[in-house]
């Protein structure tokens, strides 16, 4: 595991983003900080084991039912589940909650685009799985 975000010090879930945008919702099961979740009932969050339409990052752990502080906005710190490219879409999430590169998709073609599935852009690039890098939260 390699941390390519230049800020060796900050853990997955956290910002440096003074301008970063937190809204809280009800956890639907145990979420781990840094965690990429999903809306799995209304004003209720849930952690993505697989791909899912997320919302944010959680920037805090806490239990089912509790309040959840999820960054929707802005720059934080995450776990990448295999190579991702600077200035790439990303979106969450692989079975073991990370971030995962969005393929580019031929918009001429017969594939459907779902937009609803990216979550931000990666501003590092990472190589393997594992590795801590920023990404920039745009819904």
């Amino acid at each position: 595991m390699a941390d390519f975000s230049g800020k060796t010090g900050m853990a997955i879930g956290e910002t440096d983003d003074p301008n970063a945008v937190i809204e809280r919702f009800t956890a639907g099961a145990a979420i781990t900080k840094g965690d990429p979740v999903y809306l799995s009932a209304d004003d209720t969050v849930s952690p993505a084991t697989s791909a899912q339409d997320c919302i944010g990052i959680a920037v805090k752990s806490v239990a089912s039912g509790e309040q959840c502080p999820v960054l929707v906005r802005g720059r934080v710190k995450v776990a990448v589940g295999g190579a991702v490219t600077r200035g790439k879409a990303v979106y969450g999430a692989d079975s073991s909650k990370r971030v995962m590169a969005l393929a580019d998709i031929n918009e001429g073609g017969s594939s459907t685009i779902s937009w609803t599935r990216k979550l931000g852009w990666a501003l590092e690039t990472a190589s393997a799985a594992g590795d801590l890098i920023f990404i920039f939260v745009e819904k």
